[in-house]
């Protein structure tokens, strides 16, 4: 068992605070950038159409504009609907909180789709990379959100149980860890053994990101404890466990009709 005792905020100068997860999207998307210009070298040298690699640098600005927005947007509609409906100036306040994975991934996928008609570049060819780099930014994501003491998991008595005392004295799984590693880890693991098959073809990284990510978070949030505003729809089950079976079954008809992507 551990009590919880990290503290989210890494530097605080007064006038600039530095806080962990802060760190953890700046590093996700470094790394996922740095990694995504070399896959591209490497893995598709020879594609059948022109791209510059310096496209790739703009990209990086649209995923980031679009998945703030998306991000907030999602856990807007998705998470806390009645509250914003009634204090609609605090969607802006994103200082406070409040982003949805689900709403971040529509954001990135819509403007990555808007670049690629902009930039007259193949949209699986850029969603492909964006899938493989994905599930390092998760999993800093995911790490940030144990050190802030966030998205707990459920009580339990398993020896490797958490104490946040910042939510109360029982004894949690740490399901953010569990996220880190199977949405993280795992998940990449997985889009390696995926994207360098010989004969690989395009949109296949993008159906097997949907499919998997859908599968362990769905797994993770038997552990996890849902949003208090939120609860269980129907009593029965989590938002996050609807919102990642809409995934899989995205990554289902996409994987059926796979012969149609270019």
């Amino acid at each position: 068992m551990y009590t919880h005792n990290l503290d989210p905020v890494l530097f605080d100068f007064g006038f600039l605070v530095i806080r962990w997860y802060s760190l953890a999207y700046i590093f996700g998307i470094l790394i996922g950038w740095w990694l995504g210009k070399r896959i591209i070298l490497k893995r598709f040298q020879n594609v059948n159409f022109n791209f510059d690699i310096k496209e790739f640098d703009n990209l990086i600005t649209y995923i980031i504009i679009s998945m703030l927005i998306g991000g907030r947007i999602g856990y807007v509609l998705f998470y806390n609907f009645g509250y914003y409906l009634s204090n609609p100036f605090d969607i802006l306040k994103i200082w406070e909180g409040g982003m949805s994975f689900h709403g971040a991934l529509i954001g990135v996928i819509l403007g990555t789709y808007w670049f690629s008609i902009k930039k007259n570049i193949p949209t699986f060819f850029l969603l492909d990379i964006v899938s493989f780099v994905a599930p390092i930014g998760i999993f800093f994501g995911r790490i940030a959100n144990f050190i802030n003491g966030e998205l707990a998991g459920k009580t339990t008595d398993v020896f490797w149980g958490v104490i946040f005392p910042n939510i109360d004295n029982n004894i949690r799984h740490p399901s953010q860890l569990y996220e880190a590693f199977f949405e993280g880890v795992v998940l990449f693991i997985i889009m390696n053994l995926v994207l360098f098959r010989k004969n690989y073809k395009t949109g296949t990284c993008s159906y097997m990101f949907l499919i998997f990510y859908g599968i362990f978070r769905i797994f993770s949030e038997f552990f996890r404890e849902p949003d208090l505003q939120v609860g269980y729809l129907f009593h029965l089950i989590s938002m996050g466990t609807v919102l990642s079976s809409l995934m899989i079954l995205a990554g289902i008809i996409i994987f059926l009709n796979k012969d149609d992507i270019k």
